[in-house]
């Protein structure tokens, strides 16, 4: 059993509420827009740390973390880009990934709004965390959590920290 945390669009911000919500988290997942190598630096030194790199990160933080990352955690086979898009409306480089071998679990940020839904076309489980950071177009500061026991991904848990800034 694994306890996950997942955010994105940090923007540098990884203040004292993100992580008491991911204090019992066995890892974190961030879907990009990290910020600044020193804040993943930062997150790394808290919980291990599987990210991605989204636009508006730089080149420190690009030479460490891949644009898209594919992994199984429990049996559960993960694919974590930062621009995915949604089930009906993917981002285009990631139909072939999805129609080649979708995964059960599909991790995308980029957007600032959070989503959980399931996509019958693909069966797989598509999270975009929102937007964990006080920078950007959202009102309410998101992150996410759940458990993966086995195969399964369950207790799913929303962290709405209220008005951004």
């Amino acid at each position: 059993m694994k306890r996950i945390g997942i955010l994105s669009d940090t923007h540098h911000c990884f203040d004292v509420p993100l992580r008491r919500f991911f204090s019992t988290s066995d890892e974190l997942w961030h879907a990009g827009d990290i910020g600044a190598i020193g804040l993943a630096d930062e997150i790394s030194a808290f919980k291990p740390l599987r990210a991605v790199y989204g636009n508006i990160d730089g080149g420190d933080v690009r030479a460490v973390y891949p644009r898209c990352l594919r992994f199984a955690v429990e049996g559960v086979d993960v694919l974590m880009i930062h621009i995915g898009g949604y089930p009906g409306r993917y981002a285009p480089e990631v139909l072939p990934l999805l129609r080649s071998c979708p995964p059960k679990l599909f991790v995308a940020g980029h957007s600032h709004i959070l989503k959980v839904v399931y996509d019958p076309v693909f069966q797989l489980l598509h999270i975009n965390p929102g937007a964990a950071g006080t920078y950007g177009f959202h009102k309410v500061r998101t992150a996410v959590r759940l458990v993966i026991d086995g195969g399964d991904i369950r207790d799913l848990e929303v962290l709405e920290l209220g008005i951004r800034g």
